[in-house]
């Protein structure tokens, strides 16, 4: 039995296409704006001319995990306590209670979000938690980070390592959103990392992990720059240079000379 569905090449929802001249809010998700960041090009061959990319499935085991660490938090959050976790890295954090945490939480259908005025172009994207420093009455971005590594994961090598810079890229733009939506936040922001065990003897159907609080010390001034860069680049006549840097530009480019 054939299950193959036809592929459709390009975006046909009208809300994902950025139309020139317009002026309207368009919205750009955080991991567009880091797409943005990576390649101009291909971001404009997304955004302006339609052209989706391929489809990927989802990571489960990763999913997983930030469902079960947000059930964990939640619970400190109801009581309004510091998570064990917390106390642990001698930290005085309360996980942030708010009307719409889930909402922010929710990356396909809410998350945290800002209009910027000067370009019309909504910065959107889901964070995993957001806890509170009664301290100085500051919010501080947490993300959920799962990986199975038999490494000990140490804060210098995790931030220096080139698979996570756009870990970085992503918190600057989370603070950066929570500022425009006028919350006071911490330059420091923590990215939780789940680190998969492999040494026990057996399975017994369970996963351990190792958990390891990673603080980063974000810089959102950059961002805003950004964002008139990207405006610039959905208004302009002419499709962006070819990429050298980008994977997925050379192979569309070197893909032709096969035809």
């Amino acid at each position: 039995m054939n299950n193959k569905k036809e592929v459709i090449p390009l975006r046909t929802r009208k809300g994902s296409i950025y139309q020139k001249g317009t002026n309207e809010v368009f919205k750009i998700s955080r991991s567009k704006f880091s797409n943005f960041l990576d390649c101009s090009r291909c971001f404009y061959l997304e955004r302006v001319k339609g052209l989706k990319d391929p489809s990927m499935p989802g990571w489960a085991l990763n999913t997983a995990v930030d469902e079960l660490l947000k059930k964990e938090f939640d619970h400190y959050r109801n009581i309004q306590k510091p998570h064990p976790f917390i106390v642990k890295n001698k930290l005085n954090f309360i996980p942030f209670q708010h009307e719409k945490i889930n909402y922010w939480r929710d990356a396909l259908r809410g998350g945290i979000a800002f209009t910027d005025t000067d370009t019309n172009l909504e910065i959107h994207g889901g964070v995993d938690d957001i806890w509170f420093n009664p301290d100085n009455d500051e919010l501080v971005v947490v993300d959920y980070k799962a990986q199975s590594k038999n490494e000990t994961v140490e804060t210098e090598a995790y931030l220096e390592s080139q698979y996570h810079q756009n870990y970085k890229v992503q918190m600057d733009i989370y603070v950066y959103i929570l500022r425009q939506m006028k919350f006071k936040v911490s330059d420091t922001a923590y990215f939780l990392v789940c680190n998969g065990l492999k040494t026990p003897d057996k399975f017994d159907a369970t996963l351990h992990f190792d958990l390891t609080l990673v603080p980063y010390t974000t810089n959102a001034n950059w961002v805003k720059n950004k964002i008139i860069d990207m405006k610039k680049t959905l208004e302009s006549k002419d499709v962006p240079e070819l990429n050298k840097y980008c994977e997925k530009c050379l192979y569309l480019d070197t893909g032709k000379n096969f035809i």
